[in-house]
């Protein structure tokens, strides 16, 4: 088998592992994926500009975040159904989190339960991504069970009233294996969790979710939990100020991994102006298309706080486990940090608090338009 050196060799093992029907769900996107290549495509358009004869001897990538020390701005993202990758699920992704010092956000839609996640991995930053149900009182229940397990924040996801056309998860006719459940359901009175049936898909499980949101849901969610409530889904400025209005404590620049949505905005270009709107305010993160080491310096040059990985946490779990796992934040790490150095810029902590010190015009976007030059603050 030839080394894993980089993320595509993590993937190219994974897809070489999983049937048909996980390959499937996890890399398909909506309709002709046009977004789902673009969110890759997109950091290529940015070009870094390195600086020379800089004291690099001491890069520090740890942050505080909502309270939390981690050592990494770069977090794992909430990917359901993790069970079909490893029979571990996501309790291996989060330990690996845990022993990379990492943010790691549990999908609603998980194969383990959060109970089991909090169990298997104590120590490690969680925060519990959930849909807004119908049936108020069931997410009450969630949110009541996130608090009591430890979780230290809750991912509002917005950007599904429906769910996206995926073209090969229609042709594959996917259905989730009998012998896994979506774990966090598994106490409520629903057919999304039965093993086995033939409701058990994701498909199922967004009957449960409301089409009828507004706003107002989410000033109802921040008034029900004393956890930070993040937004996640957010591609416009209008939108991230009226989250930030109505209580959240930080917006998610995200396209659902190109789930949704197809031929909407890449994620890295819908960030700056978010960043522009509200990030004087809160923190601004961002998922979809950070692939290299490279690509979370762009977005964090952009104004991200923190970037969030979701497929290539899935790879490697695909490819052994915990081990894959951590194995690919161990690579996003040390390319993250090595790029880093050779644009001469480091991070360092003043009062807890990250701060990113970026030399003006370290992007430009291809062609030779100056796309940024700043120096951020948080």
């Amino acid at each position: 088998m030839s080394p894993v050196v980089c993320i595509d060799d993590l993937e190219r093992s994974a897809l070489a592992r999983l049937d048909q029907n996980a390959r499937g769900f996890y890399s398909s996107g909506a309709d002709g994926e046009q977004t789902l290549r673009d969110n890759i495509a997109a950091f290529q358009r940015y070009r870094l500009r390195p600086r020379c004869m800089v004291d690099i001897s001491t890069i520090d990538l740890t942050q505080t975040v909502l309270g939390h020390q981690v050592n990494m701005p770069i977090g794992v993202a909430p990917t359901g159904m993790q069970g079909m990758a490893h029979p571990e699920g996501e309790c291996a992704t989060a330990r690996a989190a845990e022993e990379m010092g990492a943010v790691f956000i549990l999908s609603c839609a998980s194969n383990s339960s959060m109970e089991e996640v909090a169990e298997a991995a104590p120590h490690a930053t969680k925060w519990y991504q959930l849909y807004l149900c119908k049936d108020r009182a069931m997410t009450a229940r969630m949110v009541q069970r996130a608090e009591r397990a430890g979780f230290s924040a809750l991912v509002l996801t917005v950007d599904v009233p429906l769910v996206g056309r995926r073209l090969t998860i229609s042709k594959n006719g996917f259905q989730m294996p009998p012998q896994l459940r979506l774990a966090n359901f598994a106490s409520e009175s629903t057919q999304a969790n039965q093993r086995g049936s033939q409701h058990s898909t994701y498909d199922q499980l967004s009957t449960l979710f409301d089409p009828s949101l507004t706003w107002d849901d989410l000033s109802w969610l921040c008034g029900v939990t004393r956890l930070p409530v993040l937004v996640k889904g957010v591609m416009t400025p209008e939108d991230a100020v009226t989250a930030v209005d109505r209580g959240a404590s930080g917006v998610i620049v995200s396209n659902h991994g190109g789930r949704q949505l197809d031929g909407c905005l890449a994620t890295v270009d819908a960030l700056g102006p978010v960043v522009a709107a509200v990030g004087h305010r809160c923190p601004v993160f961002m998922d979809g298309g950070v692939r290299r080491g490279t690509d979370a310096l762009k977005a964090l040059a952009l104004g991200a706080r923190m970037v969030f990985v979701g497929r290539p946490l899935l790879w490697g779990l695909a490819h052994d486990g915990q081990r894959g796992a951590r194995l690919a934040l161990q690579l996003l790490h040390s390319e993250l940090r090595l790029a880093m150095g050779l644009c001469g810029e480091i991070y360092h902590s003043i009062g807890g608090e990250l701060i990113m010190r970026l030399c003006s015009e370290l992007l430009y976007r291809a062609g030779g338009e100056v796309t940024m030059g700043l120096c951020a603050e948080f």
